[in-house]
């Protein structure tokens, strides 16, 4: 039986730009983050991904929305439910470089308006984040499920 995976994903917004991930050996983008795991709340799995990524401790802040993504990966689908959260680094001044503590992850700071430019994953995070971020509790739900993108 195939199962959906769930990950937290961060926002960190610092002088209109965004903190993203990116995966070396891979080349794709994605904000900071990662699995959660069994028996693990998604605040914690964020806090505990940002911690073993970049030796950093963070807090993790409200619910922004989530997304659903599919996509294939070697010849296999994989689908996946992101709960995105706003995050901030407090051991950091906003905008400070952030290290990272894995050889094959880097993180950098890009213009939140052009994150088409670097093709950030999923997908519809792109068109929902200025609009969770200006509506606090106004989550929302996207996906990249059925034809084409929805947003709701």
């Amino acid at each position: 039986m195939k199962e959906i995976e769930f990950i937290a994903r961060g926002v960190l917004v610092a002088g209109g730009k965004v903190l993203v991930c990116r995966n070396r050996k891979k080349g794709n983008c994605y904000l900071p983050g990662g699995h959660i795991e069994w028996n693990e709340s998604a605040p914690v799995a964020l806090a505990r991904e940002m911690k073993e990524e970049t030796g950093l401790a963070c807090r993790v802040g409200r619910f922004l929305g989530a997304v659903e993504h599919t996509f294939r990966h070697k010849g296999e689908r994989v689908c996946e439910i992101n709960l995105v959260f706003e995050l901030r680094l407090p051991s950091r001044r906003p905008g400070a470089p952030v290290p990272s503590t894995e050889e094959k992850l880097e993180f950098f700071w890009w213009p939140i308006r052009r994150l088409d430019d670097i093709a950030v994953e999923p997908s519809p995070l792109r068109r929902c984040l200025d609009a969770w971020r200006k509506k606090p509790g106004a989550a929302s739900w996207a996906s990249t499920y059925g034809r084409g993108r929805r947003a709701g």
